[in-house]
């Protein structure tokens, strides 16, 4: 069985994913929306919704340090879902919550659930460098 935060990180990134290809400037309208398709599941929801809102508040900040450590790769040259994955993941890094190797555990089982065949060792990488940038490593 899934945890809830597994599930809400899961979300989260369905819902950055859905931000950015429709452009939405405001990531609860998407929540909502995504509401009506995914049924409401208000703890996961409610988690994914203010991950995912801080990830959009910060996204410039954050696709700086992905860029930084993504060395030779161009932030509009990852995919959306790993791009995504990886800003959500230095998101809690950031803010210090979490601990950082169970956030690189998450991304990484977000990239093998929804990324390519590499995304799982690249996402890895970049976070390794990430939060070591951060000293949280």
């Amino acid at each position: 069985m899934l945890r809830l935060e597994t599930k809400g990180r899961a979300r989260a990134l369905q819902l950055l994913y859905a931000w950015e290809l429709t452009g939405e400037g405001v990531v609860h309208d998407v929540a909502s929306r995504m509401t009506r398709i995914t049924g409401p599941e208000p703890r996961i929801l409610d988690f994914a919704e203010q991950l995912a809102s801080r990830v959009a508040a910060n996204v410039t900040a954050l696709d700086r340090h992905a860029a930084v450590a993504a060395e030779n790769w161009r932030m509009s040259r990852i995919a959306v879902v790993e791009r995504n994955i990886l800003r959500l993941a230095i998101q809690e890094l950031t803010d210090g919550e979490v601990p950082p190797k169970v956030v690189i555990d998450e991304a990484v089982r977000l990239a093998h659930w929804f990324g390519g065949a590499k995304a799982p060792a690249f996402v890895n990488g970049v976070l390794d460098r990430v939060a070591h940038s951060l000293g949280r490593l």
